[in-house]
């Protein structure tokens, strides 16, 4: 029989004997049952990046002959290796030279940081002016800026790319930066949030003698920390995995990022798959490290902005 029909039925036999101990309470066997489902539950999501890890380790000679890593007694560098991290960090050959794959990962990263980093400061302003001053026209600015979200963006890309021809910043950082440096939704967040900070606390700064950015700045912002780690983390996440930008503005080899120069290994690697989600291994490292370490304010500041206003 199978192994895992061994398991499974083992699992099935356990419930059985626990709730056929005590059928008119059966609190033990239905707390056992939603752990194992649990468990289970838990096997199935994590089972691809096992298989990744696996595929990325293994031996191009080996990577069709077992799903995950071979059986231990196995194990030897003929089946578990280091030879598809070696192959992709061989370089691509390009007009100017060689490029590494390390390059297209520090493209990705400038790129991602620099987005978030100006993404915040000009969302949080904008949301900070929107919650806290009054001004002729506010409440249509506010419509409209929420209206903007819902045109699809993929509709604004040809007279934006047009734009960024008559700019000439074709293939250069500041097509992808400047036209996404401003969101929306980003300024929504932060318009949310900031509408729970105390008027008040504002006032009492201004009586100090604060001036208006340091109150944006020390009183406004350490509050809205968890909504801005949250904030932080999906720019972050879409800014690494941007595909459509980077492919349209993007042309020479060495300014490519990780999303697209993924695409193409697809063709590159055809044969050496191995290869290939080596490189997506090393992609998926940043964003989860980072989702790592702003966990606790990531779930925080989820419900952050939930307040009437």
């Amino acid at each position: 029989m199978n192994p895992l029909r061994l398991v499974v039925l083992a699992l099935a036999l356990v419930f059985v004997g626990l709730y056929l101990r005590s059928p008119k309470s059966p609190r033990v066997a239905m707390t056992y049952l939603r752990w194992v489902l649990l468990g289970g539950a838990c096997l199935v999501v994590l089972a691809p990046f096992f298989w990744l890890i696996a595929a990325a380790f293994k031996d191009p000679a080996a990577f069709n002959e077992y799903v995950f890593f071979p059986p231990p007694s196995e194990w030897s560098d003929k089946t578990v290796n280091l030879k598809n991290f070696q192959r992709l960090f061989q370089g691509d050959p390009s007009i100017y030279g060689k490029v590494y794959f390390w390059q297209y990962v520090v493209n990705s990263f400038f790129v991602a940081s620099a987005m978030t980093a100006l993404r915040v400061v000009f969302c949080s302003a904008a949301g900070y002016a929107l919650a806290k001053y009054s001004f002729r026209g506010k409440r249509w600015l506010t419509v409209f800026m929420l209206g903007s979200m819902m045109v699809p963006s993929v509709l604004l890309q040809a007279p934006l790319y047009g734009e960024i021809v008559n700019f000439r910043l074709v293939d250069t950082y500041f097509a992808l930066l400047l036209p996404g440096m401003v969101t929306a939704y980003g300024i929504f967040l932060f318009r949310q949030a900031i509408m729970a900070v105390p008027n008040e606390m504002l006032d009492a700064g201004r009586i100090d003698g604060c001036s208006e950015f340091a109150i944006y700045l020390r009183l406004v912002m350490p509050l809205v920390r968890p909504m801005c780690a949250a904030f932080c983390l999906v720019t972050f996440l879409e800014s690494w995995n941007s595909f459509f930008g980077p492919s349209v503005f993007l042309q020479s080899q060495e300014h490519l990022t990780l999303p697209v120069i993924l695409n193409l290994y697809v063709g590159t690697y055809q044969n050496e798959y191995g290869v290939f989600l080596a490189g997506t291994l090393l992609a998926i490292l940043p964003p989860a490290l980072l989702f790592l370490a702003l966990e606790k304010e990531f779930v925080s500041g989820l419900t952050s902005g939930a307040v009437k206003g």
